[in-house]
């Protein structure tokens, strides 16, 4: 199941995908509340880039958004894992070049994972602005630039 969404005000709506929920209600407090904040930078990003509704569903059982609207960007997935419980990750697709990008303007910022993934630390602060930073540039990847 799949849910889009266009809060006005750039807020992320109540979460609805009960297969989302599902699967985020399994993670641990401290990667539930990221993963809440991420959730949040990403619907401020499309409604400031206005890259019309979200789609936002599981993809390879990791929390997912991308524009309704074809053509405008890609997929930012959301995934934190037992297997590395002191971190929470963003992936791309690894057809783009995102993180290659990321790696250039944040190369501090995160750890990398080859062209897909950025990890960030559950026992540091957020990186607000290079997160709100990727969701733009994935959320917008298809864009004509000006």
């Amino acid at each position: 199941m799949q849910t889009s969404a266009h809060p006005s005000d750039g807020a992320a709506p109540p979460l609805q995908n009960p297969n989302l929920k599902s699967c985020v209600n399994h993670w641990p407090d401290d990667a539930r509340r990221c993963f809440q904040t991420i959730r949040g930078i990403v619907y401020e990003v499309s409604a400031r880039a206005d890259v019309g509704p979200l789609i936002e569903t599981l993809k390879w059982g990791q929390p997912s958004w991308l524009p309704e609207r074809k053509r405008t960007g890609t997929t930012l997935r959301c995934f934190w894992s037992p297997q590395r419980p002191e971190r929470i990750s963003l992936f791309v697709p690894c057809s783009t070049t995102l993180i290659e990008t990321m790696k250039t303007l944040y190369p501090k910022t995160f750890e990398y994972e080859g062209k897909r993934g950025l990890h960030m630390s559950l026992t540091e602060d957020l990186p607000h602005d290079a997160i709100d930073h990727c969701a733009f540039l994935t959320l917008t990847y298809h864009r004509k630039s000006a």
